[in-house]
């Protein structure tokens, strides 16, 4: 089959897949309204979706409205003004909305902070304005001359698209519900989130409303977003949050990827395997059983972490822009594009700066080694982005480092625990080490696709493919040298993994150019290669964790097996094609990335669709037991928030999870995320005070307050009430309401001695305090 006389004769049948940026050879109807039907077709979908898991029609067309006029058309018209690269209608539209994003951030910060929140309006009625009014500007409703996709182009995203919405609904909405007492059962970060968009509702500069006067060094710009977003639309934070907020940024997420695989590779095909390389490409876990650490792909779009898809989302036109390395030297539309988007990750996902910062050092060294003269672009991109470090550092975060530390091979020792179903503390040096082979080995598999590079060496050093090459080492290599109470050196992981797809789908473009293959060649050589990891995975995969008696080394067996396929199949390909190295080379590398694809085996992507999520390391609620859920908290923190003033603070008995007070789990953040309002002390697991007292084998979330005699404090007024510690609380610290949760409480002299009860609804109560003196 793959003999040199049948790969000799083949032109290359993939057409329009790998030609540059040219418009097809046919319109397919370009001004016809039939065009739009499958986003049509889509967004119908998407409707379908959200109100079948409890969002109203109303709130989606008022969602859909803000987002359009209050985000997207500002963004579109000043990327029309500021972004000259072409660019389809579609990729335009995701871009505007990213710089919409931004914008709407900026300027809430500042309307917030005079304490009218809904001056935010007056940046997106401002860009109208200017829009209007200006001469040279007026031409920007209209556009400009765009870039033609091909129609298999916007299908494809099309598909992306929907898939993103049947995902989320499988995997997130159907575990994380908006009524009580289901909602209780969402995923256990879901209150800590709600309580920072309260916070920034009513609040600039925002503090960790857990624990009063705590600072929130944390990345709090996309609570801002879901603040603006509230308060423009009237829509309740809870849907905004699990429903509504983060499905247009994960799309805008897929296109602007595409766009960068596109611009890079000059092909659409390069545009479609960075999208498929970035949502659906996962490392190859043949593993049976439970899903253990990085052999379970968190993917780069997360409901899970609004932060974290926040950043990437804002992140990637800095790529983008950086692609267009020439183009910086003169346009100064694309500085300012690039400052805005600069400062807003600085906020909105810090974790990428550091990142950025260690591809532009590449960029530097390599040109300084090919040129022996410094690039100004670089050093002014790269100062620009020390400026923001260091602000985010200093200002923003307070010179926190919330528990990161430098821990080498933490995360190793952890998965090592999980493998083998053995303390973490009991792995030894040599067992750590053969965890982070494992990682090496499946990173290779999975992004062997840069390898194709090779057939055009000097790609290697062309600054866009040196700074994502930096990126993804110094990712990696922080995953890997870092430790973190809750595993947070992994963002590290995600941030750099769409860059190492785009250089995957850079590389399979440009080998595929220089071999020639046919499609039929490429399709045969993935589908061996994905059925070949079933086959491995079904033979010799582990059960993990693993059994008594059963030695760690059989970890390695299914890794193993794969790689003695993988080294036969490179071997046949040599032999067979002697006089087409390259042919070669290319059927190998192909053989190898497509061993990452999802469809060859169990992953968190594509198996929920069908499966739903099926453990705790998936997108699963949290594992709080229906039991454990007082009766009335919603309505108590509901009524509280309708009848309360935001400055008014607020004392609580609740400071572990539910079901989890013997010890207690500090990770307790309903009071302050039902109510929109600081409270006293509620959970501290995730505060500054709390990561700064964290070491390496202790347990952050079941630390003790650092402040005993607060806590004192503000438990006596629960326990045993009386007029002195009800003067503490309203004197000295100035609390107004209580949030009482009675089922803590003995018996004894009720609080309603000392306090007026307001408001009662099952096991929770809500008392005023009058002001002392």
């Amino acid at each position: 089959m793959f003999g040199n006389t049948h790969l000799d004769g083949i032109a290359p049948p993939l057409g329009e897949l790998v030609k540059p940026d040219l418009p097809p050879a046919r319109r397919f109807g370009a001004r016809g309204w039939w065009r739009f039907l499958p986003a049509a077709g889509v967004g119908v979908f998407a409707v379908g979706v959200l109100c079948f898991y409890g969002v109203s029609v109303r709130d989606v067309a008022v969602f859909a409205a803000y987002l359009v006029l209050a985000v997207l058309l500002p963004g579109v018209l000043l990327v029309r003004a500021l972004y000259r690269r072409r660019r389809t209608l579609v990729e335009e539209l995701a871009l505007g909305l990213c710089l919409g994003y931004a914008l709407e951030v900026f300027a809430y910060i500042g309307a917030r902070a005079v304490g009218v929140p809904l001056l935010v309006l007056a940046g997106p009625a401002a860009v109208y304005t200017a829009f209007v009014g200006v001469p040279a500007l007026r031409r920007h409703w209209k556009g400009g001359p765009r870039l033609r996709a091909p129609l298999w182009w916007s299908c494809f995203l099309t598909l992306v698209a929907g898939y993103l919405v049947l995902w989320s609904a499988v995997s997130f909405f159907r575990g994380n519900a908006l009524v009580w007492p289901a909602l209780a059962n969402s995923y256990l970060d879901v209150p800590f989130h709600l309580a920072l968009i309260g916070e920034l509702r009513h609040h600039m500069p925002p503090t960790v409303p857990m624990v009063a006067g705590e600072p929130l060094s944390y990345h709090w710009f996309v609570y801002a977003h879901f603040a603006a977003s509230s308060w423009i639309t009237g829509i309740d934070p809870i849907i905004l949050l699990l429903r509504l907020g983060m499905l247009p940024m994960m799309v805008a997420l897929a296109v602007v990827i595409g766009m960068i695989g596109r611009c890079l590779s000059s092909s659409w095909a390069g545009g479609l395997l960075a999208v498929i390389g970035t949502i659906f490409m996962a490392m190859p876990n043949l593993y049976q059983g439970i899903d253990v650490g990085v052999f379970t792909l968190k993917p780069v779009q997360s409901w899970l972490s609004p932060t974290q898809t926040f950043g990437a989302l804002l992140f990637a036109p800095i790529v983008l822009f950086f692609i267009d390395f020439r183009r910086l030297r003169h346009d100064r539309g694309a500085w300012a594009l690039l400052g805005i988007f600069l400062a807003a990750v600085m906020g909105a996902k810090a974790t990428y700066l550091p990142l950025l910062a260690a591809g532009l050092a590449a960029v530097v060294v390599v040109e300084l080694a090919r040129r022996r003269k410094l690039c100004l672009i670089t050093l002014a991109v790269l100062g620009a982005t020390m400026v923001c470090i260091a602000y985010a550092q200093l200002v923003l975060f307070g010179q926190a480092r919330l528990g990161m530390s430098v821990d080498p091979l933490s995360l190793t020792r952890i998965n090592w625990g999980g493998l083998t179903g053995r303390d973490s503390a009991a792995a030894s040096t040599g067992s750590l080490l053969g965890i982070a082979g494992l990682y090496l080995w499946s990173w290779t598999l999975e992004w062997a696709g840069v390898l194709g590079l090779l057939t055009r060496p000097r790609l290697l050093l062309r600054p866009p493919v040196v700074l994502m090459l930096g990126i993804g080492v110094a990712g990696l290599g922080a995953m890997l040298m870092l430790g973190h109470p809750h595993r947070s050196q992994l963002h590290f992981f995600w941030a750099c993994y769409p860059y190492l797809a785009v250089l995957t789908a850079y590389g399979l473009v440009v080998a595929y150019r220089r071999a020639r293959l046919s499609r039929r060649t490429v399709t045969l050589v993935t589908v061996a290669a994905m059925v070949t990891v079933f086959l491995v995975r079904w033979l010799w995969g582990m059960a993990v964790p693993l059994g008594p008696g059963q030695a760690e080394t059989l970890l390695h067996r299914p890794y193993a097996a794969l790689g003695v396929v993988i080294a036969m199949a490179i071997v046949a390909f040599f032999l067979v094609i002697r006089r087409r190295p390259v042919v070669a080379g290319t059927l190998a590398t192909v053989m190898v990335t497509a061993m990452g694809l999802p469809a060859a085996w169990s992953t968190r992507i594509v198996s929920p669709v069908f499966a739903g999520p099926r453990d705790s390391n998936a997108t699963t609620p949290s594992t709080v037991a229906a039991s454990a859920i007082p009766e009335g908290a919603l309505a108590a923190g509901r009524w509280l928030r309708e009848h309360s003033r935001p400055e008014e603070l607020i004392a609580t008995n609740e400071h572990c999870r539910w079901g989890s007070t013997e010890p207690c789990d500090s990770r307790q953040f309903w009071v302050s995320a039902l109510t929109e309002r600081r409270v006293l002390v509620e959970g501290w697991a995730f505060t500054p005070s709390n990561y700064a007292r964290w070491r390496p084998g202790l347990i952050a979330e079941l630390q003790p307050f650092w402040d005993d005699a607060l806590l004192k404090t503000n438990d006596a007024v629960f326990r045993s009430p009386s007029p002195t510690s009800i003067q503490e609380l309203t004197g000295r610290y100035g609390v107004r309401w209580l949030f009482v949760h009675e089922g803590l409480i003995g018996a004894g002299p009720g609080i309603g001695a000392y306090a007026e009860l307001r408001f009662r609804s099952g096991d929770y109560a809500v008392y005023h305090l009058a002001p002392s003196g």
